[in-house]
């Protein structure tokens, strides 16, 4: 069906405003840039615009002398969608002004062209809340987005020396905590800073108040927003948002049979733990894909992960026979249960040598072969690397150690090409854990083929310096209070 004749769509360009400098994170860098999931802030937000097919492109405001940082994280995450990083302003009105200026500036620029503002900080940005803001705009001149206050608000007034006292208390149920994407046509909000130029007393922390104040017969409609949409502002914040990230079920998509193939196929697999549980689980999946597999382990080859030239060894031996290795999985471990005053000397030398030792000695021997074809080492934790636990000392703080090992590895080697990733997975039914605790009920616990699922999406996936929650049941679905929880979960795995 032709469209000659037909007016052409507005052109739909995302604005992320990342002005800010982390002062008030305590950072000697802005906190778009900190990483969090492997990645620094501003890119998670960037990618998540860049995924939205119905955004044409993206403009990014950034602090000044920080602009070439920026362009480093587009040019390296391949972001076609954004085609300038421009100074932002003092002020986040000086911010929203100089995108207005630069969108003018443009050759074929129209009145009717959405703007979609968005703070860089807020990288957890959904797919539905895109969708819905830019739909908004078809109707409507102004669109915030919103989500009810679960506090109660109170109204204060300061008397002298005395303090704060309440002077009013609104009624909740209309009151709403006002988050991003805040989007206009350009002309509204345009007209709206035109207004408020002629304003002596103009003040403003977000758009949406300047067209509310100056251009107060335009309606602003509400898009629903969700919990997760956190802004990143304080310390706290960035552990939560890291957290929030690895619950998130989409953290590595799964793919087709047919995309699984067609990437395995030709590939080196290389697994150490591969003689059952995880290890031999996803050893055999990769393999039933066309990859070919070499598995490691104590009972079944005799290799000793925690002695360096057998680690080597099998290395060679893989790439000798494929002239390449593209994956390398360490999933052996020992878990020893008891307290620590009681526990042999013997006993804590080899928890050590096997669960820390070995996973350093693997990524030294393997990232020569890893950086010659940008693969990836995934390493694993548990979810007792958050908080130690009492019988589980040693365990508990050597995969703590992977998680830290798994972050600073993925940074030193990225420039190389060489993803880092760590699985975190709850409770799994493996013989490991059966040796340490008995039997238990399935019901109870994760199985070992669905972690190994998992781990295969990671492996195929972009993510770096990620740890990837693996549960039963996605704790997405029970509501942001019920995710908190499970970032300070306290059960074993």
């Amino acid at each position: 069906m032709s469209n000659h004749g037909a007016e052409p769509r507005p052109g739909i360009t995302a604005v992320v405003l990342a002005g800010g400098t982390g002062q008030r994170v305590g950072l000697s860098i802005p906190k778009q840039l900190i990483k969090i999931a492997g990645k620094p802030v501003i890119q998670h937000t960037l990618e998540a615009f860049e995924a939205a097919d119905e955004i044409d492109d993206i403009l990014v405001l950034m602090a000044e002398g920080y602009i070439d940082d920026v362009k480093a994280v587009v040019a390296k995450a391949g972001l076609t969608k954004v085609t300038d990083v421009i100074p932002g302003g003092a002020t986040r009105s000086d911010s929203t002004k100089a995108a207005i200026s630069h969108i003018e500036g443009r050759e074929h620029s129209s009145d009717e062209h959405r703007l979609i503002f968005h703070d860089a900080v807020r990288p957890l940005i959904s797919r539905r809340v895109i969708t819905e803001t830019v739909a908004a705009l078809e109707r409507y001149d102004a669109v915030d987005v919103a989500i009810p206050s679960a506090d109660t608000v109170i109204v204060t007034r300061t008397h002298g020396e005395d303090g704060e006292f309440i002077t009013d208390v609104p009624e909740r149920a209309r009151l709403r905590r006002g988050q991003t994407p805040q989007a206009f046509k350009l002309r509204t909000i345009r007209a709206a800073y035109a207004e408020a130029d002629k304003d002596p007393h103009f003040e403003a922390t977000d758009d949406c108040s300047v067209v509310l104040k100056y251009l107060p017969s335009v309606p602003i409609h509400v898009v629903a927003g969700d919990e997760w949409n956190m802004k990143v502002t304080q310390p706290v914040d960035l552990y939560i948002a890291d957290k929030l990230f690895q619950l998130a079920s989409t953290a590595a998509p799964t793919l087709t049979d047919e995309q699984y193939r067609s990437r395995l196929t030709g590939k080196t697999l290389v697994v150490f733990g591969g003689s059952y549980g995880i290890g031999a689980d996803l050893a055999d999946l990769a393999e039933s894909y066309g990859a070919d597999v070499f598995r490691f382990g104590r009972s079944t080859t005799g290799t000793h992960v925690e002695n360096p030239d057998e680690v080597a060894a099998a290395l060679a031996e893989a790439h000798g026979k494929t002239g390449r290795v593209d994956y390398v999985v360490n999933t052996a471990g020992i878990l020893q249960i008891g307290r620590l005053n009681e526990t042999t000397q013997e006993d804590i030398d080899n928890t050590f040598r096997v669960n820390y030792l070995a996973p350093v000695q693997i990524a030294r021997a393997a990232y020569p072969y890893l950086a010659r074809t940008q693969g990836q080492l995934l390493l694993y934790t548990s979810s007792s690397y958050t908080r130690g636990r009492r019988d589980y000392s040693l365990y508990s703080s050597t995969k703590a150690a992977m998680v830290n090992l798994t972050q600073a590895l993925a940074e030193e080697w990225s420039d190389e090409g060489v993803q880092v990733n760590c699985v975190n997975p709850e409770r799994t039914a493996t013989p490991m854990r059966t040796k340490a605790f008995g039997s238990e009920s399935p019901e109870t616990l994760l199985a070992s083929e669905a972690v190994a699922r998992t781990s295969l999406d990671v492996l195929l996936s972009a993510l770096n310096g990620a740890v990837i929650d693996v549960r039963r049941d996605d704790p997405t679905t029970g509501g942001f209070e019920q995710a908190i929880a499970r970032v300070l979960d306290t059960g074993i795995a």
